[in-house]
């Protein structure tokens, strides 16, 4: 017989505050054609972005989260002591180590929270939502702070036609505690390993140490390029459009729920033509408010979930107990989804 003693967290978990931070820079299309061969109506029809924003240099992976995750603490109406562990989704903070979620929890005044670094991609924000929800309901942290952030600015080649006008930057973040009811379902989450190679680095990073350049990407200008994200465009469109659909179906069905049911919808704001097709494969009724975030803001991978949850709601495009449907996909490639009800 165990010796151990049963947890005692709470009988589940809900999102109580969500904050975000957009850098102050605004970027337009005609700055990105700057350096590749296309138009604005082409950016626009193909991805729905029209502006999105770049950090500047006071504007790290740390100070995003910082300022976006104050927000959320304030919102959810605790103090940054009762935060008992930070969870930071990012795939653009150049330092292996220490992880930048030690940085942001002493920044943000916390009393010795637990805090880590996770790499999801796009779908990072899902995964530590789900991390959350189980510390909060096995006992281990009270308050669980989950932070997607990103700078792919610092990871964007801007002579790729394919990918040079997608990313933004920016920090989402929510305060996740205990609930007397259901407030975030089941988790629908996954990875296609065999697919990796449709969302990736352009260059490893030892390459640079091993100081042989000679087969490295170079610039126009003869120049080494800096490692990048680089995507096969159409495979990773058909992936997302037929297979996320299918998760999404699936995580309104662990929750015990049809479409009717919902509220929102907060896709991963990867592309406009990827979420209209997926409403129209779920078959959303009209009165279900669809994120589209990326007009604005790009696509911030990590951050794009809590970004556009957090304008929904300032805009009161969507309200306080709202039942909304989130999914994040991308890189790995790799996939969540789960039902919440909006703080």
């Amino acid at each position: 017989m165990s010796k151990i003693k049963p947890s005692k967290g709470a009988p589940y978990a809900r999102i109580l505050g969500v904050g975000g931070y957009r850098p102050t820079r605004v970027v337009p299309n005609e700055v990105i054609l700057e350096k590749i061969d296309s138009s604005d109506e082409w950016i626009r029809s193909r991805s729905g972005i029209e502006t999105r924003h770049w950090a500047g240099p006071e504007e790290t992976v740390a100070a995003m989260s910082v300022e976006a995750a104050g927000k959320a603490i304030a919102d959810a109406g605790i103090d940054a002591e009762q935060i008992g562990a930070v969870v930071v989704s990012t795939v653009s903070h150049f330092s292996q180590t220490p992880a930048v979620a030690t940085e942001i929890a002493d920044k943000l005044g916390t009393d010795k929270a637990a805090a880590f670094d996770i790499s999801a991609g796009c779908a990072g924000f899902g995964y530590g939502l789900t991390l959350a929800k189980g510390m909060v309901v096995e006992g281990s942290a009270e308050y669980v702070l989950v932070i997607g952030v990103e700078r792919l600015s610092d990871l964007t080649d801007l002579e790729d036609r394919a990918t040079a006008f997608l990313f933004g930057d920016g920090a989402g973040a929510v305060v996740v505690g205990p609930s007397k009811e259901p407030a975030i379902g089941p988790t629908v989450w996954g990875s296609e390993g065999d697919k990796s190679g449709t969302i990736k680095q352009t260059v490893p990073w030892d390459r640079f140490r091993i100081g042989d350049l000679t087969e490295l990407p170079v610039d126009s200008e003869g120049n080494v390029k800096f490692p990048a994200i680089t995507q096969e465009g159409q495979a990773v469109f058909r992936w997302a459009v037929f297979e996320m659909a299918k998760v999404a179906q699936q995580a309104l069905d662990a929750a015990g729920i049809t479409p009717d049911d919902l509220d929102v919808f907060i896709p991963h704001q990867a592309n406009v033509r990827i979420i209209d097709s997926m409403v129209k494969t779920l078959k959303l009724p009209e009165h279900v408010t669809v994120a589209r975030d990326i007009r604005t803001t790009g696509n911030t991978s990590a951050a794009s979930i809590p970004l556009a949850m957090e304008r929904l709601l300032a805009t009161g495009e969507a309200k306080s107990g709202d039942t909304a449907l989130v999914i994040g996909f991308g890189a790995g490639l790799v996939y969540a989804a789960t039902v919440v009800t909006l703080p």
